[in-house]
């Protein structure tokens, strides 16, 4: 069972109020793949990259199974760069350079041996290339999921709302579900955003949680209260990473599913702060995931008497 995530691989500087660091790995694709690789393989990598990409970084997808076939190398220009400072309360962040670099050329193209993939999980990009990518493939996925965000709603609404009708699964933060859909109640926005295409939504609340929407069905998730939160950069897509990661290994694309998904997603996620970038990600073992699943089932779990 495979996994198609297309997305950036890329440089990020971060500063937070607990450290700096200028020069780090990331890109949601990079994060999409370490958070899936737990669960399922291949994750099959669609992105780009310039000469000053680690080497050692492919070397380390690859021992995880991450196929880069998809990947263009382009040997004359630089890799995507994000640069960012976070405020004290680790949810709001300054954006303070972005270099395009390599991602301003990138028109993905999805390698033969890709074809045939049931779960296909589209990053943050322009609407576009997420149109090119499904276009590209030859059979229905069984479950596409993507995540956009506000700059995509300024800026190619049309052709935003042209993938949402081809797509399952959306991922947004609730300031973005509610720019989406001109609604401030997130129940009213869920239920506008889900007639413009996608079966299920998902709302990301960061610290607070996440909200699963399915027709009438709504099902929230906690995020797990953490001593120290180090770095939230790619923790939203560390929990697609997982979220995908779950629903193709179990082949279940229920609403009960996916609420599980939703915990594996919030579970990786909260692995993801604890270190800059995706540090710790990569380390953790199946026992690590396995305990802090085993803490947010302790974090909801409650008996009542009824007297």
């Amino acid at each position: 069972m495979s996994v198609i995530t297309v997305g950036t691989m890329a440089f990020d500087a971060i500063e937070t109020p607990f450290g700096k660091v200028d020069k780090i790995v990331g890109g949601s694709a990079t994060y999409v793949a370490y958070a899936a690789s737990n669960f399922v393989q291949p994750v099959q990598q669609i992105s780009i990259v310039g000469y000053d990409f680690p080497k050692e970084e492919m070397d380390s997808l690859k021992k995880l199974g991450v196929q880069l076939e998809g990947v263009e190398i382009v040997p004359d220009k630089k890799s995507f760069f994000w640069s960012g400072k976070y405020h004290l309360d680790m949810n709001t962040r300054d954006t303070l350079v972005t270099d395009l670099n390599v991602l301003a050329d990138f028109k993905p193209v999805v390698p033969d041996s890709y074809q045939g993939a049931e779960f296909v999980m589209l990053g943050n990009l322009a609407p576009e290339i997420q149109l090119s990518v499904i276009s590209q493939l030859k059979t229905r996925p069984k479950l596409i999921v993507m995540d956009t965000m506000n700059f995509w709603m300024d800026i190619a609404l049309d052709g935003l709302k042209q993938v949402l009708q081809k797509v399952d699964v959306l991922l947004v933060n609730d300031g973005e579900a509610r720019q989406l859909s001109g609604e401030f109640s997130l129940v009213k926005a869920a239920r506008k955003i889900l007639t413009m295409g996608p079966k299920f939504l998902i709302i990301k609340k960061g610290e607070h949680g996440a909200l699963l929407f399915h027709e009438n069905h709504v099902f929230f998730a906690p995020a797990l209260p953490l001593e120290e939160v180090f770095d939230p950069t790619g923790a939203g897509d560390t929990f697609a990473g997982g979220f995908i990661g779950h629903l193709a290994k179990t082949k279940d694309i229920s609403f009960e599913n996916m609420k599980t998904a939703i915990i594996v997603g919030s579970a990786l996620a909260s692995f993801c702060v604890e270190k800059f970038g995706p540090e710790r990600i990569k380390e953790i073992t199946k026992e690590d995931i396995d305990r802090r699943l085993a803490e947010f089932v302790q974090l909801v779990n409650f008996d009542i008497d009824l007297v």
